[in-house]
């Protein structure tokens, strides 16, 4: 009997990395939450530029802390050259809060609820609000993610106002300071073909469209990102994407570029 227990217990943690493999997107987060008391660390590095050749590289680590099964946080940094030498240019909080869960055998919907506080001690550049590495200010929005064997389906919509700048960067008055973004993500787990073991490579494609409304004034863009994701021993996931303005008639600093993030969990440490 207790043979057959750990065999089922085997078998359901199996499904389950096999059910969320491809929920897990690259440009937005998913619904569904890192495993309880588990940390992860996340480093994003982007090569991102204008229409010309001017590039600057990006780069945020996070610590992210799985608090339990349906709340987690992550812990920011943001750092870039864009003012010349590469420095520090402010922090960030990000916390989800799943709170709506359907879940069937290689099928699911979920809910979350989401917020971000981030402080910039960089001028502002840009009509585009992004308090994810840009702008100090704050993000709340809600998370529906629909998983539907091998394909998962994602919107996120979400309401952000940028605030004052630290070092005494103030807000220009002549810019819209709130904002309604919306995305729209798609994701398809392309390998393995067939399930034979944790330890298997996961690889998966992503189509991700993403759109900002500014409040004040009706300008708006549309971007599209298209991304590679590997995931490693059930742990290390790496993900390649490149995002391209579609349609824009705001200013906007870097709105073309690519992607490279390496991301590592660690399970039961806390």
């Amino acid at each position: 009997m207790l043979r057959y227990k750990a065999i089922v217990l085997a078998l359901t943690c199996f499904l389950c990395n096999v059910i969320s493999a491809q929920e897990l997107f690259v440009y937005t987060e998913p619904s569904s939450n890192m495993p309880a008391k588990s940390i992860g660390i996340r480093l994003s590095n982007w090569l991102m530029g204008d229409n010309t050749n001017h590039i600057e590289y990006h780069f945020l680590p996070e610590i992210m802390w799985g608090i339990n099964k349906r709340l987690m946080l992550h812990v920011e940094g943001y750092f870039s050259n864009s003012m010349g030498g590469f420095t520090g240019e402010g922090a960030g909080l990000y916390a989800k809060y799943r709170f709506y869960s359907k879940d069937k055998v290689y099928k699911h919907f979920r809910m979350a609820a989401f917020t971000r506080l981030s402080t910039n001690n960089e001028p502002i550049r840009q009509e585009e609000i992004a308090t994810n590495g840009y702008n100090t200010g704050y993000q709340v929005g809600l998370i529906g993610t629909q998983l539907l064997h091998k394909t998962a389906l994602s919107i996120t919509t979400y309401y952000e106002q940028a605030l004052n700048n630290l070092n005494g960067y103030e807000y220009p008055q002549s810019l819209s300071r709130n904002a309604v973004n919306y995305d729209f993500s798609i994701g398809r787990l392309i390998l393995p073909k067939t399930y034979t073991g944790y330890k298997q490579t996961n690889m998966n494609i992503m189509v991700e469209f993403l759109g900002q409304s500014l409040l004040g004034n009706g300008k708006q863009f549309t971007d599209i990102a298209l991304s590679t994701q590997f995931i490693f021993n059930s742990q290390t996931r790496m993900d390649v994407g490149y995002k391209r303005e579609l349609y824009s008639n705001m200013q906007r600093t870097l709105p073309n570029g690519f992607l490279i993030r390496v991301e590592h969990l660690l399970y039961n440490v806390l």
